[in-house]
């Protein structure tokens, strides 16, 4: 059984918390090479080679991207032949984003209760979600999630009979009515099938699927591009100024759901799809 200490995975949280806020990947910058050559407003134009040149210069002073640095989301896929030693392994994760965001200058944003508010000085604890696969490794995924973005989501318990059409109106509903708020153009997650709680972390995962990939099943995948172009139709545009480019992609992740269910959740992602990765 391999062994991994929690001071090698607190010291990979640090390190992924940093770059997921400073360091976009090679599809977004790609997804926004493509955004600008489709889009026709000049202003909207305009605006996506700031967003790019803002990108640049975050990378290149490792400077945050955005202000707000969110919430640290971390997916763990613990393998099943992994043993964590030298003490606990949710202690590590969250010593890791302390770490992180004090040695990154990285706003520290969440508070200690929803009422009272006091700030916890450190930005944990961090939202960590655990999934025990084959194997003998551990893959660690931090993916921060601004507020202004995960504000403008929604879930919503659809009937079966509303089907694919129901579907759509209500992906266009939750979008319309974000409006410029999530900093457009936007990457939406959804999340289909389940219940209430498992669409909810579908719309979340499928926003770390890389941009302009598609979903293996043909008949989602056509849903994807149905639901990006009718999306693009809206004219929000880039930061909600009009335009062609209101979103970068669409992902939809599914699970097996209850024949009297169609839950659906829409997870609106912020134009910088921050996140990183590292296997241990």
């Amino acid at each position: 059984m391999k062994e991994i200490h929690v001071s090698q995975i607190a010291n990979t949280v640090e390190r992924l918390c940093i770059e997921a806020c400073t360091i976009l990947s090679e599809d977004w910058w790609q997804a926004m090479d493509k955004a600008i050559a489709q889009e026709e407003s000049p202003l909207g134009r305009e605006i996506l080679e700031l967003l790019k040149e803002n990108a640049r210069l975050a990378a290149s002073t490792s400077e945050a991207i955005c202000q707000d640095t969110g919430i640290a989301v971390v997916f763990l896929e613990i393998g099943q032949d992994v043993r964590i030693t030298g003490g606990s392994l949710y202690e590590a994760i969250n010593e890791g984003v302390c770490r992180g965001y004090t040695r990154g200058y990285l706003r520290k944003s969440v508070v200690k209760d929803p009422l009272i508010r006091q700030n916890t000085g450190d930005n944990t604890p961090a939202i960590i979600h655990t999934e025990i696969v084959p194997g003998s490794n551990l893959k660690i995924t931090v993916a921060p999630k601004g507020i202004g973005s995960e504000n403008t989501s929604g879930l919503k318990m659809l009937k079966p009979a509303d089907g694919k059409e129901g579907i759509i109106r209500y992906v266009l509903e939750v979008v319309e009515q974000a409006g410029p708020n999530p900093c457009p153009p936007i990457i939406v997650g959804i999340g289909l099938g389940g219940n209430f709680e498992k669409a909810a972390l579908l719309a979340k995962k499928a926003l770390l699927r890389p941009l302009g990939q598609r979903h293996l099943a043909p008949h989602i995948a056509e849903l994807e591009e149905e639901l990006l172009q009718k999306i693009n139709a809206t004219g929000i545009g880039p930061q909600g100024l009009g335009g062609r480019i209101t979103a970068l992609d669409v992902h939809i992740e599914t699970y097996p759901t209850h024949i009297g269910g169609l839950p659906v959740a829409v997870n609106i992602q912020c134009h910088a799809a921050r996140h990183a990765e590292a296997l241990l």
